[in-house]
């Protein structure tokens, strides 16, 4: 039988980082440098916050969670799981590019390998968002590739964002001590080192033909501690701001 508080664990982490990162990519909308990319990144905000939604209704209706708008909105900061990746602010446009291509990547790899899922729910979501998150791959690699091939300045500018987020997005794979290795045994998923290497083989092929160079992941030193409820300064004031409306009276119904 599978353990309900790995279950929880993993379940938590993965619709935080969507929820945040889909927060992120909201705030674009009106600010990116044509009206396609308002349009795009508000459409991926819309879809990553839905795939966060869809995550807290699992453990509502599987794993006596919370309600998803509550277990959302009210928990304290110490209590959320997401990556160090998505709690950055956005910046300028190229660091929020090359962030959407490694967390999309890696979304993409983890919710490939929940298809075989031991647990049905998360074989049902996996089959449901694979477009979603094609069309979200297929955005990234189309940009990474026309920014990268622009001029010296833009390949300059996207090498520098990849060699400043690198570590960010490999703290996306921080291990969960004995959670992990229960949902490994119970064939939930393949595992946080796993779905890390999966996830260099997807993105390394794309990087040498945008002639971007990936760091030498053996001597870079991932970013963890967001799992495990130790978040950066940026996280604290974005929940604020997120929760701002439902926070003015949490019993309210709209």
């Amino acid at each position: 039988m599978i353990n309900n508080a790995a279950l929880t664990d993993l379940i938590v982490k993965m619709a935080d980082d969507e929820l945040i990162q889909g927060h992120r990519n909201s705030e674009w909308t009106g600010l990116g440098p044509m009206m396609e990319e308002d349009i795009a990144f508000s459409s991926m905000a819309q879809d990553k916050i839905g795939h966060a939604w869809a995550l807290y209704r699992i453990l509502h209706e599987n794993l006596e969670g919370e309600d998803p708008d509550r277990f959302a909105f009210v928990r304290p900061e110490s209590a959320f799981k997401c990556s160090h990746l998505v709690e950055m602010p956005n910046g300028a446009y190229d660091f929020s590019l090359i962030r959407h291509f490694l967390f999309d990547h890696a979304e993409t790899v983890r919710y490939e390998s929940l298809r075989d899922s031991s647990f049905e729910p998360f074989q049902q979501l996996s089959k449901k968002l694979k477009g979603e998150l094609k069309y979200h791959t297929l955005h990234a690699n189309a940009f990474i590739m026309q920014l990268s091939r622009a001029n010296e300045e833009s390949y300059a500018r996207m090498q520098t964002a990849l060699n400043e987020t690198i570590a960010l997005a490999a703290g996306i794979f921080e291990p969960a001590a004995v959670y992990e290795d229960l949902l490994i045994d119970e064939k939930v998923y393949p595992g946080e080192k796993e779905l890390y290497h999966r996830w260099l083989d997807r993105i390394y092929p794309i990087l040498v033909k945008a002639s971007l160079n990936l760091p030498d992941m053996d001597s870079i030193t991932p970013e963890f501690g967001g799992r495990k409820g130790f978040h950066t300064t940026h996280l604290g004031p974005l929940l604020k701001e997120m929760g701002e409306v439902f926070n003015l009276d949490t019993e309210a119904s709209w």
